[in-house]
């Protein structure tokens, strides 16, 4: 609904799954306006790999949403001139075990369009894949990948020159209540209000968010000079089929799971899984690991990263190029939900995604924050 208000929806957190709510009510014909107490985006929206992963998500409503945002992100990418650099999915696997994963996963509803390549194949089409002990490979036309700090950017001019978004950062917001935010530049009145706060955890709602048992992951991301090969996919690996519940909640995970144990429990310990795109000058986006806290240290470890660069030896043989960048992300965590979606008030929703999907999984929670905004009368 529309009242005397100047905003139909204030968004409050100009992250992937804010911009999401702000596309998806401007989609409606309404009036929306985004509030950030940064000057620009600098959380986890722009600190991960650009890499929107729909094969492994979860099964279910996960999944579901990861292919939703997958096409909602390509449509996007082409109206607001974001780069899609490389498509698709490669799931290395390196044992037996893990090839086991693979063909369970692609009996399940989740792995069509999807299809097992053996060495041969992966020589031919993925040369730059040469692990010597390469048993199979899983291939997933899916996925796609952005640089996203430039990407959210973007996104947001787009959002502002095609959709009339306005944007007000470097402006905190103090207080919500129905119908109003109120921040340090004065009380936003809006009809509906979408609070997106990523893994802030204790400014707005501190007592919602606790009550879900929400935590935070810290990460550590590495950027590796050009290697002088070009990708032709992201690159995932053994690890990952232990990790991504798609995979993982499969019962054929059980024994790489027990086998990873025994020969990886370095990389277990500390959460590591391979994941390797490709920036348009050439360099290497690898990562990562995860490390749950409610106030993670900001601090990279080497041995953390060695780790990570030891997985990173085994996919491709060879010298491991130089490490250019290092940087830290953090993200919203709960042990039982992939996202919260929460009704503090009449009219206002509070979302985070409490795992590391949300450039993966946020368009499709911003359509369904904004129907059920619609739904409830309050939009």
């Amino acid at each position: 609904m529309t009242g005397g208000r100047e905003y139909d929806l204030a968004v409050v957190g100009a992250g992937i799954v804010g911009m999401a709510c702000a596309l998806a009510a401007a989609k409606q014909g309404k009036r929306v306006v985004v509030i950030d107490r940064d000057a620009q985006a600098n959380g986890a929206s722009i600190r991960n790999f650009g890499f929107v992963t729909v094969t492994g998500q979860e099964r279910g409503d996960m999944w579901r949403r990861a292919m939703r945002s997958r096409d909602v992100w390509a449509e996007v990418a082409a109206q607001a001139g974001i780069p899609i650099l490389h498509r698709g999915l490669l799931m290395i696997a390196r044992r037996p075990e893990a090839v086991a994963v693979i063909d369970a996963f692609l009996e399940t509803e989740m792995g069509a369009g999807c299809r097992i390549l053996d060495p041969e194949a992966v020589a031919r089409d993925h040369p730059w894949a040469t692990a010597p002990d390469l048993q199979a490979a899983l291939w997933s036309p899916y996925e796609l990948r952005v640089e996203s700090r430039a990407a959210i950017p973007r996104l947001a001019a787009w959002l502002q020159d095609r959709h009339g978004v306005a944007f007000q950062w470097g402006t905190a917001a103090l207080e919500v209540d129905t119908a109003k935010v109120v921040t340090t530049r004065g009380t936003v009145e809006a009809e509906a209000i979408a609070v997106c706060p990523g893994d802030d955890l204790y400014a707005l709602f501190p007592e919602r968010i606790a009550a879900y048992g929400v935590t935070r992951c810290k990460l550590q991301m590495l950027r590796l000079a050009d290697p002088g090969f070009r990708l032709t996919a992201a690159v995932m690996s053994d690890l990952g089929l232990a990790r991504y519940a798609g995979y993982a909640a499969l019962p054929a995970a059980e024994p790489l799971r027990q086998r990873l144990a025994a020969e990886q429990a370095g990389q277990l310990a500390n959460g590591v899984h391979l994941i390797v795109v490709q920036s348009a000058d050439g360099s290497l986006v690898v990562g990562d690991s995860h490390h749950y806290a409610p106030t993670p240290d900001p601090f990279s470890h080497q041995a953390v990263d060695d780790l990570i660069l030891d997985e990173y030896a085994c996919v491709f043989p060879g010298p491991v190029p130089p490490v250019v960048e290092r940087w830290t992300g953090t993200y919203a965590s709960a042990p039982d939900r992939t996202v919260v979606m929460d009704q503090p008030l009449y009219g206002v929703r509070l979302v985070t995604v409490t795992t590391g999907a949300g450039a993966s999984t946020g368009f499709a929670i911003g359509e369904e924050v904004v129907a059920d905004l619609i739904g409830e009368g309050a939009l």
